[in-house]
């Protein structure tokens, strides 16, 4: 199956980026020629999702490098430093942006041997082939998980975790996607994901062009179609992972874990290696953006609540890891203990790589 759109692509000069704040009314596309226009990209979700942050921010990273004005290594070097530093600084829970800032800084470094014009070259490479492996990644995580969904399924997921959140395919999306391309009568149920509505403008959409029958739901709906016995399976992304398996993933997620528990219904999370952070040991330490709470009090820009009201918007929640059935990676599902299989998993990525 072809995919039906594209959300991020290096163009030589710029950046084109799908811009998800129009989703579903306008399919419009938008042009990054600079680190200003990709910082506030990544800040006002023009791209969303952590896996698409990361290649973002590598793909910004090669731009401002590719625009630098200095012309000595060490001018270079701290104009590359600052380009750096302001994409890490546009959101923090994500850790796929802060991996993919610490691969180009480390690029950047270890090459000190060749001149300028040569390292702007080699840091666009590095930035397209993230975007490359990711959607490779994405297709191994579908092929790990297709076979946890079953023939007959109804699946709820929660935000959006496809196509749109990657480079391509998706992670939790994908191995919805895998189980459908393999044959499998199957069905999904996007519940809206207040405030910003990414299930309802955003998963829904996706879903429908890739022909996959979806319904459309509100969030406070999941529980009382769990307990008709609607449901058999719940998968999500995550943003960031800890070492224990707690994970971060979209306001409202750990209330769908917690109704997936009572109702007997495995909880499922998909997410590549580079989503897992095992330097912090549980999801207590992983930090959790907050956002405008205007994304709370309205919606297009229309007030739905009254004027000067206080409103929270924590943008997202912290899954424990026994609620989690098993993490979907492109190595294979982990279970509990999560940070025994995770080590396994990078063990068997370094060797790879090594060889």
């Amino acid at each position: 199956m072809e995919d039906p759109f594209r959300t991020i692509e290096w163009k030589g000069d710029h950046i084109r980026l799908l811009d998800q704040t129009l989703l579903p009314g306008r399919e419009e596309y938008v042009a990054i020629r600079n680190v200003d226009q990709m910082c506030d990209a990544i800040q006002r979700l023009v791209v969303r999702g952590a896996p698409a942050i990361g290649v973002a921010a590598a793909m910004g990273i090669a731009l401002g490098a590719l625009n630098a004005s200095e012309t000595n290594r060490e001018a270079f070097n701290s104009e590359f430093d600052e380009v750096c530093s302001r994409i890490a600084a546009t959101r923090p829970t994500a850790v796929n942006l802060f991996w993919a800032v610490n691969r180009m800084r480390k690029l950047s470094q270890a090459r000190a041997d060749i001149d300028l014009t040569q390292l702007k070259q080699l840091l666009i490479r590095e930035a397209v082939a993230m975007e490359k492996e990711d959607r490779a990644l994405c297709e191994r995580i579908g092929a790990m998980g297709k076979d946890l969904i079953e023939d007959g399924d109804t699946v709820l997921t929660h935000c959006n975790a496809g196509g749109l959140a990657t480079a391509g395919y998706g992670t939790a999306l994908g191995v919805i996607r895998a189980a459908f391309e393999a044959g499998k009568r199957i069905s999904v149920v996007s519940d809206e994901t207040r405030p910003l509505n990414q299930g309802a403008r955003i998963t829904s959409w996706e879903l429908m062009k890739l022909g996959i029958p979806v319904t459309l739901i509100p969030d406070n709906t999941a529980g009382a179609l769990m307990q008709r016995g609607r449901i058999q399976k719940v998968i999500v992304g995550a943003d960031r992972i800890a070492a224990d398996g707690d994970a971060a993933n979209k306001i409202g997620t750990y209330s769908v874990a917690v109704l997936a528990k009572y109702h007997g219904i495995p909880f499922y999370v998909a997410a590549p290696l580079s989503t897992i952070d095992m330097s912090i040991p549980s999801g207590d330490g992983i930090p959790i953006e907050e956002r405008d709470p205007k994304e709370v009090t309205h919606i297009s820009g229309v007030r739905i609540a009254p004027d000067g009201v206080d409103a929270l918007n924590i943008a997202f929640d912290v899954t424990p890891h026994k609620l989690i059935a098993g993490i979907v990676t492109e190595w294979g599902v982990a279970s509990d203990p999560f940070e025994e299989t995770f080590a396994k998993y990078f063990l068997r990525k370094s060797e790879e790589t090594a060889s």
